[in-house]
């Protein structure tokens, strides 16, 4: 069976694109990294690929709120295409940035799939500054097929906008609805920094949201940051931990689960 295909999309302030392709050619897949304009110039179909990934960074500079520009420039010349490829039955992920497009899109939470509504908003982090470090998550969704297995994991978050921020009603929708991804917690690695395990003040400690399909997921964290072993911050403690209990090293981190969970569901 042929490997699924990736579209990476770059262009106007991402900088994450070749650890997410990186990411998804080691989990099993074959990415390209495409500038959205040529996507909008037909350049590019997104009619050729099965998985369409928006990466972290500052897109437009985040000058008119976190994400915004370039999802209107998304929403503005390639809306159409964008349910399509909900509609076909594809997957689609956006991690930091890219999840503050996916919800300016409006293609997150999209209750009842009503897509285009924003919804939700990602605030400034409740401590006023950009924040680097690894946290932990406990999976929460049923049925994405992107956190399929998955129960708890560490990765890092790298964000200055990354507080969820909903009314009550729609929170305790999404919490009915099984839109929510993935929660912060206080496990492995907030304990081993002794820093709070909620990096940014996210509402009811949300750390990434899902559409009702479960097939269109934004994360805050980064999985492309934490795909090897040797990126965790106690790696050596845990290698040391490891030989004394006889165990096999890994050689990979819990974040490229992500990755490859998108390129199985197509396998």
């Amino acid at each position: 069976m042929a490997k699924p295909r990736i579209i990476v999309f770059s262009g106007y302030g991402f900088n994450c694109e070749e650890e997410t392709k990186y990411a998804f050619d080691t989990a099993g897949g074959v990415s390209d990294i495409v500038h959205i304009n040529d996507v909008i110039g037909d350049k590019f179909s997104l009619k050729d690929y099965q998985i369409m990934a928006l990466g972290g960074g500052f897109a437009y500079g985040d000058d008119t709120g976190a994400g915004n520009a370039y999802a209107q420039k998304m929403k503005n010349n390639l809306w159409e295409e964008l349910l399509k490829f909900i509609q076909d039955g594809k997957l689609i992920i956006g991690i930091c940035n890219g999840f503050q497009v996916l919800m300016n899109l409006g293609l997150v939470p999209a209750i009842n799939k009503k897509y285009g509504a924003h919804e939700m908003g990602l605030m400034p982090n409740a401590i006023p500054r950009y924040t680097v470090r690894f946290i932990d998550l406990k999976v929460e969704s049923k049925k994405s097929p992107w956190y399929k297995g998955m129960k708890e994991f560490s990765i890092p978050v790298a964000n200055g906008e990354g507080r969820l921020f909903a009314p009550k009603e729609i929170v305790k929708i999404i919490n009915d609805h099984d839109l929510v991804g993935a929660r912060y917690f206080k496990g492995e690695m907030s304990t081993y920094l002794n820093l709070p395990y909620n990096p940014n003040g996210s509402i009811e400690d949300i750390a990434s949201i899902t559409d009702e399909t479960g097939r269109v997921m934004g994360l805050m964290p980064h999985p492309e940051r934490a795909m090897f072993f040797t990126q965790l911050p106690n790696w050596e403690l845990l290698k040391e931990k490891y030989k004394k209990e006889k165990k096999e090293i890994p050689e990979f981190a819990p974040g490229l689960q992500i990755f490859k969970n998108g390129v199985n569901y197509f396998k």
